[in-house]
């Protein structure tokens, strides 16, 4: 935690009453369970009202962008005909593709098919047909607030076993999130979606995880899917991460092209799935505010 406040300080946290009336209670109780050995997060990674209201503008923008491209993906399209729709609707919206430029990444979308696990590079070469599956990673910015989701996309028919995959990667999400609640831990998350998955005969990608994200693209904590119950950081009111396990339908092994510094895919050639949602913590359990 940040310097220690007189209780009657104004509260760090700007809602402009005093800290006693406000988070120290709140702090207190971080602090005791830091003293059991746990790790806990800092002031800057717990928003405040005004901010969890501008990033929910700046999310409203991404998921207007996905549910376009749920409308209208088909085969035949391209992967930069999709890069273009999210250039075009989210600077139609006021917002700027997080992901454009971002360390040098050159495109305003990650379309990640069949066996790339993610950051995959769209083309005008790359071609939708039938039995492809396609993740779709979106990331916006409003007025200096990100937002972050990705969606799987099925073209045409596809096979049981790629079907299978999709929908068993969606319910890792789903029951992670059902462990997202205050005063619990990641690894409560994470161990429910990894155990979901390895039951179902797939492997989770270690090297690639979920993050805190609100304020800056890509903020702690680190957010695995190979973690313990009762491990990893606390989750506490006002935190936002998100919950995007990389679900490999072989092995776990990943391979970054050579060429491009970017594109990760599955050693093995197998297929994998992810869908990304983005959660803020709150006092009674969770929120999805990107999906």
């Amino acid at each position: 935690m940040a310097d220690k406040l007189g209780r009657n300080d104004p509260c760090w946290c700007k809602s402009g009453r005093k800290y006693k009336q406000c988070h120290q209670a709140f702090d207190d109780k971080i602090q005791a369970i830091a003293r059991m050995g746990h790790t806990v997060p800092h002031r800057d990674l717990i928003k405040n009202p005004e901010q969890i209201a501008k990033i929910k503008e700046s999310c409203k923008i991404n998921i207007a962008v996905l549910d376009y491209i749920e409308e209208h993906i088909h085969e035949g399209m391209s992967t930069a005909e999709i890069d273009k729709i999210v250039y075009d609707i989210t600077t139609d919206m006021g917002g700027i593709p997080a992901p454009l430029n971002y360390k040098g990444y050159p495109y305003s979308v990650c379309t990640s098919v069949n066996e790339q696990v993610c950051h995959g590079f769209p083309s005008e070469d790359v071609i939708l047909k039938p039995g492809d599956i396609l993740n779709v990673d979106c990331s916006t910015i409003l007025n200096g607030y990100f937002s972050d989701s990705s969606r799987m996309f099925c073209i045409g028919e596809i096979s049981p076993e790629k079907k299978k995959l999709v929908q068993v990667a969606k319910e890792c999400v789903e029951l992670g999130l059902k462990e997202v609640k205050p005063w619990g831990f990641l690894g409560d998350m994470g161990q429910a979606v990894h155990d979901h998955a390895f039951a179902n005969g797939y492997t989770i990608v270690r090297e690639i995880g979920g993050h805190g994200v609100g304020l800056d693209f890509h903020e702690e904590p680190w957010v695995g899917y190979n973690t313990r119950r009762g491990e990893e950081m606390l989750m506490v009111p006002g935190m936002i991460f998100t919950i995007e396990p990389m679900v490999n339908m072989g092995k776990v092994d990943i391979y970054i092209d050579d060429k491009n510094g970017w594109e990760v895919y599955t050693e093995d050639g197998l297929p994998s799935a992810q869908w990304e949602i983005m959660v803020l913590v709150t006092e009674e359990g969770s929120e999805v505010l990107c999906w």
